[in-house]
């Protein structure tokens, strides 16, 4: 499926490191980035990620919230995001 910009994503249940989310209950009236990544721990992801997540209050000015998306193992992510934490200062 491919998306472009100002297309409505459609809804998805999703466990994700702050707890299980139903996307459009999360995004509420906020516009949403969605991240696709092809696995955690990958350097370039790490390095993007890392800046959105410094970025955050600045996304949040105009109202835009960023996800980010992975099909690997539920513990992944929480690990991934120490890393990022500790690499990344964020």
């Amino acid at each position: 499926m491919t998306l472009r910009l100002g297309d409505i994503a459609p809804d998805f249940v999703q466990h994700s490191s702050t707890g299980k989310i139903h996307f459009h209950d999360w995004l509420g009236g906020s516009w949403g980035i969605l991240f696709s990544h092809p696995a955690d721990f990958t350097p370039v992801c790490t390095t993007e990620l890392g800046l959105t997540a410094k970025l955050k209050d600045e996304f949040a000015k105009p109202n835009v919230k960023a996800h980010a998306l992975s099909d690997g193992p539920l513990d992944s992510p929480d690990r991934w995001i120490q890393q990022m934490n500790e690499t990344q200062n964020t």
